[in-house]
C-alpha cells in the first residue's frame, strides 16, 4: 500500500474538516448574533385598525409606504386563520439618496419596517427596530445622522398611529 497516497489524503480530510469547521462556526455566529432590539406601542385597537391608522400617520409624517406583506392575509386567502400580522415597508427618496450617498451597502435596509401583530385579546402592536439602530453596524457619520433624524419620525409615526 502507498504511504504516500495516505498521509496526502489525511492531510486533505483534516483540511477538509478545519474547512467545515470554519464554516460552521461563520454559519453559527451569523445565526445567533441577535436583532437590533425592537421599540414596541401597545394599542387598544385592533389589528385592521391598527394597520389603518398607521397607513395614515405615515402619510402624514411625509413618508412613503413602499410595500406591505401580510402572511395573515395571505393565509386568509387559502381559507387560513392565524392571527393578524402585516409588514409596512416605509422610506423616502430623499432619505435614499443620503443613505446611498453614505454607504450602497445599507441599501439592503430600505425600506424600513413597521410589523403590525394581532394580540390574544384582539388588539394589536407595533414593533419596530430603531433606524439608529438598523443603519449603525455600517459605520458612516453620515448615515448615522441621517438615521437620527429619523428615529423621530418613525417614534411620532408609531405614536400616532396607536393613540386612542
Amino acid at each position: 500500500m502507498n504511504l504516500h497516497f495516505l498521509r496526502a489524503g489525511s492531510r486533505r480530510l483534516a483540511q477538509v474538516g478545519a474547512l467545515v469547521a470554519t464554516v460552521l462556526t461563520l454559519l453559527t455566529s451569523a445565526a445567533t448574533a441577535a436583532p437590533p432590539a425592537l421599540m414596541s406601542a401597545a394599542s387598544r385597537h385592533d389589528f385592521d385598525t391598527l394597520v389603518s391608522r398607521l397607513e395614515a400617520a405615515i402619510g402624514r409624517h411625509d413618508m412613503g409606504l413602499v410595500a406591505q406583506a401580510s402572511a395573515s392575509r395571505g393565509a386568509a386567502a387559502r381559507g387560513v386563520k392565524i392571527p393578524g400580522n402585516a409588514v409596512l415597508m416605509v422610506f423616502r427618496n430623499d432619505y435614499a439618496v443620503r443613505m446611498l450617498a453614505a454607504s450602497v451597502p445599507a441599501g439592503i435596509e430600505a425600506p424600513l419596517r413597521l410589523y403590525v401583530t394581532e394580540q390574544p385579546d384582539g388588539t394589536a402592536q407595533i414593533s419596530y427596530p430603531a433606524p439608529s439602530a438598523v443603519f449603525a453596524p455600517y459605520g458612516s457619520a453620515a448615515l448615522d445622522a441621517m438615521a437620527r433624524e429619523l428615529d423621530p419620525v418613525f417614534a411620532q409615526i408609531v405614536a400616532d398611529a396607536v393613540a386612542p
